[in-house]
């Protein structure tokens, strides 16, 4: 079932929002960073885990790691650590069935982003211990991590031939490593890790939370290891019939046209965006062209060539959060007529802090292997704006990068056992409504019951941080029967409505003494 909460109109303008939220290049999950709870002194939750400290967390944690084959062909060949953290429950009588939180990217660190979700785990975590599992290839678990380039200038960041070249780079340098045979990097494979890890652990079952990428990632572990999941929460839907980057294109052109469309229909926008729409065309047009600007991160100036792609690029990533996508009209519109910083720097905004980074020799190991090759038969039809940008850089990169085998029956979504909540945002450009609503239909397709799809149609890319929603997270999880478990009441999340227009101060008072009466 698919419930679309309503939301009001946005009404006055909220300036100053609050914006905290982690993102690659493609799928990753917005976090909001808080402080974490403290937690009482429990006993390790197994024998294979032993205290340590983790950046970002004030008290003593839990963790671990186990061999693995790099190969599970070859059980007595290379071998990989796979690493895990362990946030102990509060209570000393805890629930036997853990949470697992499984990261996004591809390529994302679940353990780099524990300090950042686990305010909202906080209420799960008084009975319940929180596993973060480095996939491999992320993090410490045998990791293909390519050299940072969020310091790079800007014309060399935004360039798909110079992203290319360093693609390369990083390939063959990765290549030489004990660990670099890439295509032994598939989500099958490293879902596999996950049961070895819940195995050590001696968790007779656990409650998956995937968030982005991690929904696909959940969807295998559920279809490989059924028996062992007892809940799943998936936010922010990427199934594994998804075709990316085909997709890219097709949603984020949805979400820049809605983000257009919601300027015309707010009044204050309106008026002082009044061409917002033939300004972003015009601006298109324009391109390439020389431009000057201020870094977003080191702050130095830079001169150089924008091109059409790197305009389109620098305009994506703030979609992902509507807070972000919120100062766009701004951004654009002063983009029209010369001035580049806004939307350099809302592109960067996404692009800072460690949970930020993607491992891409990890990502591209995902991509080449179980999106790109169906990329010719996808439906997905290119944005206007976007077109196949995207699609042409990843088809570049993946000629030669070392791909897994993937079985047929990996790109299915068999029907469910156990409950399953999706959660999806209306406003998201990279895991709209349309591919969770294909996840719920299959997974419910035997015992809908078990299954419930919640949108809430303003909500960016991860929905979990969003108003009441993570006190019906915790409230689905804890559920003691899976008939108390679903449906959840959703609406809470009725009230959140989509962020008005940011107007900078100047323009905003001129504004607002042009409609005084």
């Amino acid at each position: 079932m698919t419930d679309r909460i309503p939301t009001r109109p946005s009404g006055l303008l909220r300036q100053g929002a609050r914006i905290a939220a982690t993102a690659g290049i493609a799928l990753a999950i917005a976090l909001t960073t808080a402080s974490n709870p403290a937690h009482s002194a429990t006993s390790p939750p197994s024998s294979g885990t032993s205290p340590c400290r983790i950046e970002g967390m004030p008290n003593e944690l839990q963790c671990g790691h186990i061999k693995r084959p790099l190969n599970p062909a070859e059980p007595g060949g290379t071998q990989i650590d796979i690493h895990f953290l362990v946030v102990p429950a509060m209570a000393r009588n805890k629930q036997p069935d853990p949470v697992l939180m499984l990261a996004g990217g591809p390529g994302q660190s679940a353990m780099a982003v524990a300090p950042m979700v686990m305010s909202r785990l906080a209420r799960l975590n008084n009975r319940r211990d929180i596993v973060f599992i480095d996939q491999r290839g992320t993090g410490k678990s045998a990791p293909l991590q390519c050299a940072d380039d969020r310091d790079l200038p800007i014309a060399e960041a935004l360039d798909a031939s110079a992203q290319f070249k360093r693609l390369e780079t990083c390939r063959l340098a990765l290549a030489k490593l004990p660990h670099g045979d890439m295509r032994f990097y598939s989500t099958t494979i490293a879902m596999q890790d996950f049961e070895a890890v819940r195995a050590a652990l001696g968790a007779p079952q656990w409650n998956l939370i995937g968030g982005s990428y991690g929904t696909r990632a959940a969807l295998e572990y559920l279809r490989l290891f059924p028996a062992q999941v007892r809940r799943t929460v998936l936010d922010g839907v990427a199934p594994p019939d998804m075709v990316l980057p085909a997709s890219f294109s097709t949603d984020g052109q949805a979400a820049l046209d809605a983000s257009l469309l919601a300027c015309e229909q707010e009044p204050a926008c309106q008026q002082l965006f009044p061409k917002l729409r033939q300004e972003w065309a015009a601006l298109l047009q324009s391109m390439p062209r020389q431009v000057s600007v201020m870094h977003p991160l080191t702050g130095q100036p830079e001169s150089f060539t924008l091109s059409r792609e790197m305009l389109l690029r620098s305009v994506r990533l703030p979609l992902y959060s509507p807070a972000l996508a919120a100062a766009l009209p701004a951004a654009i519109h002063a983009a029209h007529q010369g001035r580049l910083e806004g939307l350099m720097g809302l592109s960067g905004a996404l692009a800072s802090g460690k949970s930020s980074r993607l491992a891409m020799g990890m990502h591209f190991s995902v991509v080449c292997a179980e999106d790109v090759p169906r990329l010719e038969k996808s439906a997905d039809l290119p944005g206007a704006d976007f077109g196949r940008d995207d699609a042409r850089l990843y088809t570049q990169v993946c000629q030669s990068w070392p791909r897994a085998q993937i079985a047929p029956a990996f790109f299915s979504m068999p029907p469910t056992a156990s409950p399953v909540l999706l959660l999806s945002g209306g406003a998201d450009p990279a895991t709209p409504p349309r591919h969770g609503e294909r996840a719920a239909k299959a997974l419910g397709a035997t015992n809908a019951k078990l299954v419930q799809h919640i949108v809430v149609p303003e909500a960016g890319h991860g929905v979990m941080g969003v108003g009441c929603i993570r006190e019906l997270l915790f409230r689905f999880v804890d559920a003691k029967t899976d008939a108390l478990a679903l449906p959840q009441d959703a609406a809470c999340a009725a009230k959140i409505p989509r962020p008005g227009a940011f107007l900078p101060v100047q323009a905003s008072s001129t504004s607002a003494a042009k409609v005084q009466p």
